[in-house]
C-alpha cells in the first residue's frame, strides 16, 4: 500500500489523513532515512489531533508528550541504538498515540500490533510512503491510506 507526495504539504496532509483514523492506544512507526519525511509526517498527525504545540524531532530528549484532543507521545529511538533502555511507554500508550521514529532501535518494546509507515526519499520533494499494517485493527487503516 504506497503513496507518493511531492511536497511537505502533502505528506503532512497524508499524516493529518492518518491522525483523523488514530484512535488512543495505537501506535505508529515511521522508518526511513534521515530527512526521509518523518518528523514532517508526524506533523500531520498533530495537526489531526489538534496539537498547538511545535511538533519537531525528539533526538536529544528522545521523547516528547504533546496534548491535543488526545495526546501524542512521539518518539525518536534513534539514539537508543545498541541500547535496551525501556522508555515505559507500554505503560503510557494506553493514555494517547505513540508515533515512534527509527523504530528498528525500539523493536523489543513495540507492541504486537502497529502501523508501520516507511518513507523512501526520491528527491528533495518526492517521497515513496508505505504502509504496513502488523495486526487486524491497523488493515483497514493501511488500506483507507492508500484510497
Amino acid at each position: 500500500m504506497v503513496m507518493i507526495t511531492h511536497s511537505e504539504t502533502e505528506t503532512i496532509a497524508l499524516g493529518e489523513k492518518l491522525g483523523d483514523m488514530l484512535e488512543t492506544g495505537m501506535t505508529v512507526a515511521l522508518k526511513g532515512d534521515l530527512a526521509g519525511g518523518k518528523t514532517t509526517f508526524t506533523k500531520g498527525i498533530g495537526k489531526a489531533l489538534q496539537v498547538k504545540d511545535v511538533i519537531n524531532s525528539p533526538t536529544f530528549t528522545i521523547l516528547k508528550i504533546h496534548q491535543g484532543n488526545s495526546q501524542l507521545f512521539h518518539i525518536d529511538a534513534y539514539r537508543l541504538e545498541n541500547n535496551e533502555y525501556d522508555l515505559g511507554i507500554s505503560e503510557l500508550a494506553d493514555e494517547g498515540i505513540t508515533v515512534i521514529e527509527w523504530p528498528e532501535y525500539y523493536r523489543t518494546y513495540l507492541p504486537e500490533e502497529y502501523l508501520e509507515v516507511s518513507f523512501q526519499y526520491i528527491d528533495d520533494n518526492t517521497r515513496e510512503i508505505t504502509f504496513i499494517p502488523h495486526g487486524e485493527r491497523y488493515e483497514s487503516i493501511a488500506k483507507e491510506m492508500t484510497c
